[in-house]
């Protein structure tokens, strides 16, 4: 399927919205703004309605892929999906720079580079969080379901909006956001033993075919796959033809990089093709590899402005030998099973030309640095520079440049009859391939190098060249800004837990089982209320004394504090719940305690669900995940429950020391 064109024939409704554009236009006082803004509405339109049909065709095109046992039907309706996620992606980012205003149309000038790949975003369905969610908070939490309404709609409202993120930082923002209240979710709804019945159902971005699991780990690596993916454009969006710009480009990739290593390292069994391990190192190879390319840009913005520095053409020379290495590498991993199989083949094509282009800078370069021969001679080369080829076994490293001018000369001519040689494959691998003869901008920057290969080698062509030049060397690859690839910082996006009140994590979350025990009225007595406490967020019953109101209360040692005269204490910290059990009087205090149950034990099923980095799930700690926890509660993940015994007493260090001796008023 090939992305439509918009007919030239408009419709009666888009006809009389162009109408009302041109009466506007007569009686505002801007009729060339009101004209652009005309057209930009009715584009945006027209997109909206490609973008409608497409989904409903991919609708159809799903139905028929899960419902089919035919392989061939299968295979065609698998085909049809990936036509149509490359349609979807065309028209979202046309819309999304209609959306960017005037900067997306700047004029191209002299100003234009490569092109770089980015990669499309994920597509998800929606998902129903509220009936699952209240079930639990009703069953396993034991509150009313009823009162969490509004965080199940602000949970829902910001996947909602992950959906379709703006194509720049706030876009990051907002991945890494519902990403980190994921790990909030993960550890205090979703349990071994018991299942929420929820459906993560996701497109994927490389084929287009239907995923889906009930797994949490899914959905979150979607979504780091998708804050990679939205790096790669943002990348692809800057300005390269300027030193910041490259910088940036550089950056974006190398966070893309970063995302897909990390993603690579960490999922396991992946349910769709784009995020399987052969893929994902594919995708961190493009993009080191396009970064490494935006350094070679930055660089040669100064070596254009000051072509006779010889040393900078050697540079150059090096680097765009970098890049050629590692767009091979890349070319090669499209090209084997089963990336092949779902990567798109203008992708593997515009690899390839890029391969063939760079290798050919790199012949120019150095052409450019034979040719200032002047410079050459008085300049200090370091030895160790071998730019044509590396060194000899047990000879000393020679000279990087020949040192008489017609040996110069005839070098570069070498190298400038390797340099047109390559780009004119590029060219003819360029036009191989119908879909970059369309939209690529690669065309006329591999015509121009030609041109500028062709033209010095014609100045330094002579009528007394009788001999054919000698086969110039390799480019030895090396740059001088070697890139790294970045895990990106999910933890600078700070978020609030959603659902907060339902207590700290360490305690109240589906891994554990509580029963909840009041309220009980409690008096005080001549020692005191008859317990000791210990810990913040909750405060922990850590002894009770036999014998005494609590003791004959019911209380037992291990029990959280969850409420306090009606009001709930479960975030209180110890001297807060210590001060308001001072000021009890004669009346006495009323509590509410949870008190902890064995777990389940989940049986051993084997590893057979997909894993998102081992024990700590997608993130190492939740410390990782943006969000900051109670002291007690980042001191171990099961509550303490036997503080009392004298064993324990004594090995109190870090710890805030249990109530003793009557000091705060709630002691025997």
């Amino acid at each position: 399927m090939i992305l439509e064109e918009r007919p030239d024939g408009q419709g009666a409704g888009e006809d009389s919205t162009q109408l009302q554009a041109a009466g506007s236009v007569r009686k505002g006082p801007d009729p060339l703004a009101q004209t652009q803004h005309g057209w930009l509405q009715s584009h945006r339109a027209w997109i909206n309605q490609q973008i409608s049909k497409e989904l409903r065709m991919r609708t159809g095109a799903e139905n028929l892929y899960r419902a089919t046992s035919n392989n061939q039907v299968r295979e065609t309706a698998a085909l049809e999906l990936s036509y149509v996620n490359s349609n979807l992606q065309l028209l979202k980012e046309e819309l999304e720079g209609l959306g960017s205003g005037p900067d997306v149309h700047r004029p191209a000038g002299e100003g234009v580079t490569v092109p770089m790949i980015p990669l499309g975003l994920k597509e998800t369905k929606e998902l129903d969080w509220a009936t699952p969610l209240k079930e639990l908070i009703s069953g396993h939490f034991g509150e009313d379901s009823a009162s969490y309404e509004a965080e199940i709609r602000e949970l829902e409202d910001l996947r909602q909006a992950m959906r379709t993120p703006s194509r720049d930082e706030a876009g990051l923002r907002l991945l890494a956001a519902y990403y980190n209240q994921l790990c909030f979710l993960e550890g205090r709804f979703f349990s071994p033993v018991r299942s929420l019945g929820l459906i993560f159902h996701w497109y994927d971005s490389l084929a287009g075919v239907p995923a889906q699991q009930r797994t949490l780990a899914f959905e979150k690596g979607s979504v780091l796959f998708n804050i990679g993916a939205l790096h790669t454009q943002i990348g692809a969006r800057q300005d390269r033809a300027c030193a910041e710009g490259a910088s940036r480009a550089a950056q974006a990739f190398q966070l893309a990089a970063g995302t897909f290593s990390l993603l690579r390292e960490n999922f396991s069994q992946a349910p769709s093709p784009d995020m399987s391990t052969a893929s994902l190192s594919t995708l961190e190879q493009l993009m080191a590899a396009q970064a490494q390319e935006c350094v070679f840009e930055g660089l040669s913005l100064p070596a254009l402005a000051a072509p006779h520095d010889c040393v900078a053409q050697l540079h150059l020379a090096q680097e765009a030998a970098q890049v050629a290495a590692d767009y091979r590498l890349v070319h090669q991993a499209m090209a084997q099973p089963p990336v092949q199989d779902y990567m798109p083949a203008s992708w593997t094509t515009l690899v390839h030309v890029k391969a063939e282009h760079f290798h050919a800078l790199a012949h120019y370069h150095a052409a450019m640095a034979l040719c200032n021969g002047a410079l050459a001679a008085e300049e200090a080369v370091p030895p160790h520079e071998q730019v044509f080829q590396p060194p000899t076994a047990g000879e000393p490293p020679g000279p990087t440049l020949p040192q008489q001018p017609e040996e110069r000369r005839e070098l570069a001519k070498a190298h400038l009859k390797r340099a047109i040689l390559g780009q004119e494959e590029a060219l003819r691998l360029h036009a191989l391939c119908g879909a970059l003869r369309k939209v690529d901008l690669l065309q006329p920057v591999v015509a121009q190098a030609l041109r500028r290969s062709l033209a010095k080698y014609s100045e330094l062509e002579r009528e007394d060249d009788f001999f054919e030049a000698a086969e110039a060397p390799d480019i030895q690859p090396k740059t001088h800004q070697k890139l790294e690839v970045k895990t990106p910082r999910l933890s600078s996006v700070k978020v609030a837990d959603i659902f907060y009140r339902l207590g700290p994590l360490s305690v109240f979350s589906a891994k554990n089982r509580w029963q909840l025990v009041g309220p009980i009225h409690l008096t005080r007595g001549e020692g005191g209320f008859g317990f000791t406490l210990r810990g913040d967020s909750p405060v922990l019953i850590a002894a009770v004394v036999p014998g005494g109101q609590a003791a004959a209360a019911g209380l037992q040692q291990g029990d959280y504090i969850v409420s306090l005269n009606g009001q709930p204490c479960k975030w209180w910290r110890h001297a807060e719940v210590v001060a308001r059990l001072r000021e009890a009087g004669e009346a006495g205090v009323s509590l509410q305690v949870a008190s902890l149950l064995p777990r389940w034990e989940p049986r051993s099923t084997g590893d057979h669900q997909p894993a998102l980095l081992g024990p700590g799930r997608l993130l190492r700690s939740q410390r990782e995940c943006g969000f900051e926890m109670p002291a007690s509660t980042r001191a171990s993940p099961r509550p303490l429950l036997v503080w009392s015994r004298k064993a324990k007493q004594g090995k109190t260090r870090g710890h805030r020391p249990p109530c003793t001796g009557g000091d705060c008023g709630t002691c025997p």
